[in-house]
């Protein structure tokens, strides 16, 4: 019974789901949409906006830039390049409490009938 937990699963052990969120995050980050299924979208949506979250929050004025940057840099692949794409995208959604990324549905795939979906920055 899975009773109280919260999460998806995706058939694979927690060290497979990990990379696998940390790499569709990366790359959502560094080209600014993915395809990829629902299910798959849903599980990284939440993750990615609470970069963006972390990010607003450490503006270059404030104390605790260097301590949001390597909360970020713990939560996605690829080094300096990606925390830098991060903290350009934050400016954008200043004026935004939430809701930074969109989740459009796309129809099914056509080899094994998974439905697919597009997630990209608002």
């Amino acid at each position: 019974m899975r009773h109280k937990l919260a999460g998806y699963t995706l058939s694979r052990t927690s060290g497979q789901r990990t990379a696998l969120r940390r790499t569709l995050v990366t790359q959502l980050v560094l080209n600014g949409r993915i395809q990829t299924t629902e299910t798959k979208c849903k599980a990284i949506q939440n993750q990615a906006e609470k970069l963006i979250s972390i990010a607003k929050k450490a503006s270059p004025d404030k104390p605790g830039q260097v301590t949001a940057r390597r909360l970020v840099a713990a939560q996605v692949n690829g080094g300096v390049e990606t925390v830098r794409k991060v903290f350009e995208l934050a400016p954008r959604f200043v004026d935004r409490n939430g809701g930074y990324t969109r989740i459009s549905k796309l129809g099914p795939r056509k080899g094994d009938n998974a439905p697919m979906a597009l997630i990209e920055w608002m």
